[in-house]
């Protein structure tokens, strides 16, 4: 997979926040050599966050993100400083740009504060530093984690990529199925073709998985659900492992024989986004629900909905099924992650293809907060199709 091929979620998340007019923009622009972000002398131009993935050395595959400004008033300003505080939770290095001429204000003061609670390596950019006069620059350089630039004269802007590489925390590479499979290994994937699968494409876990396997030297089979037995069966090895998508998992775990191991793209992908554990432990709480508990189907992603979508239907029926109460279900998706928590009983969360680590644990992180169990698609599911201890084995209890 070449850098420009390496999915957002996979990719270090890169904020730029500070006040109106303080050239925030004009530096992301100047940072990704492109007209990224819409610049002018009016305040607040910027009014959604802006995305632009990049390769930015030595660093590698990024996500730039641009911020609305930070000091917005009236209810419009209220709606940018919820997105920008949204964006926080999946920033893994914070970039506030601060009008040099200015200075620090209670507005940078108040980001800088949410930056050290959430444990966000950051930097503070001076920018118009070509406005100042020797004795300031001097002074405003001495600051921890400062750098002083000028978008408009280019000024520093190398220095500043290369501050912002060495902000990143270093993170020992994550496998998704990888490290369980050898050489020469047969892994059969499970892909249902059905109105709610993206036309001409496979998703984001099933592609992920394929390349992971690949460059295991795994040889990898993909099939429909009514293909098992057959495909099976013409195979002269033992397929050391099957992977399924999670709406037809009772199907094909009835359809694999026993002593194949079986797991699902869902949990593969709360294992690398680091939630296993709590997933497993929280489905449980599916066992304790009863009539007229609410529960938060959420997703990370904000496709199309269609007909048997498996969180916003298939997933519900399924509870409803298994509990045989009357239970209440409540939906987000994307960024809408809701911040009152406490009167949910379950949270059920998709795998979170879509989402970085930071902000997956964010959301679990809110959650425990709330006393609320946390779960995701491919774990409940597996709970209540009777089959979760054997989608777990492939992990021996380590998650």
């Amino acid at each position: 997979m070449g850098m420009n091929d390496t999915p957002s979620a996979n990719r270090v998340h890169i904020g730029f926040f500070g006040r109106r007019n303080a050239g925030k923009s004009s530096v992301v622009n100047a940072v990704t050599g492109q007209e990224l972000s819409v610049v002018s002398d009016i305040k607040g131009t910027t009014t959604d966050p802006v995305t632009k993935s990049m390769e930015l050395l030595p660093m590698g595959p990024v996500l730039i993100i641009d911020t609305p400004g930070f000091d917005d008033d009236g209810e419009l300003g209220e709606l940018r400083i919820k997105r920008t505080k949204q964006v926080l939770n999946k920033t893994d290095v914070a970039v506030l740009v601060v009008d040099a001429t200015v200075g620090m204000t209670a507005a940078d003061y108040e980001l800088v504060d949410i930056f050290r609670k959430k444990n966000i390596n950051y930097i503070l950019v001076y920018n118009k530093c070509d406005l100042l006069e020797v004795k300031d620059m001097i002074r405003l350089s001495s600051e921890e984690n400062a750098i002083l630039v000028s978008a408009k004269d280019k000024n520093n802007i190398d220095q500043l990529k290369e501050k912002i590489a060495f902000m990143t925390d270093e993170k020992p590479e994550k496998r998704l199925v990888a490290d369980y499979v050898s050489s020469g290994d047969v892994v059969i994937l499970v892909v249902p073709i059905d109105a709610s699968a993206p036309k001409g494409r496979l998703i984001l876990p099933q592609q992920q998985t394929i390349r992971d396997l690949l460059d295991a030297g795994a040889v990898t089979v993909v099939i429909k659900e009514n293909e098992i037995s057959d495909t099976i069966n013409k195979l002269n090895v033992k397929p050391r492992l099957v992977i399924t998508d999670s709406q037809v998992f009772k199907k094909v775990a009835a359809d694999v024989p026993r002593d194949i191991t079986l797991t699902s793209f869902s949990i593969l992908m709360a294992r690398y986004k680091g939630f296993l554990k709590a997933a497993v432990e929280g489905a449980f709480a599916i066992e304790e629900l009863k009539d007229k508990d609410r529960i938060l189907i959420s997703e990370g992603c904000t496709h199309h909905r269609q007909c048997g979508d498996i969180g916003t239907v298939k997933l519900p029926m399924w509870l409803k099924e298994y509990t045989g109460k009357e239970l209440t279900f409540e939906f987000s998706s994307g960024n809408e992650f809701p911040e009152e928590l406490s009167s949910y009983k379950l949270i059920i969360h998709c795998g979170g293809c879509m989402l970085n680590e930071r902000e997956m644990n964010y959301r679990m992180k809110c959650a425990a907060d709330a006393g609320c169990p946390f779960t995701n698609y491919g774990t409940a599911i597996a709970l209540t199709q009777g089959i979760l201890s054997r989608s777990i084995e492939i992990f021996n209890g380590v998650y």
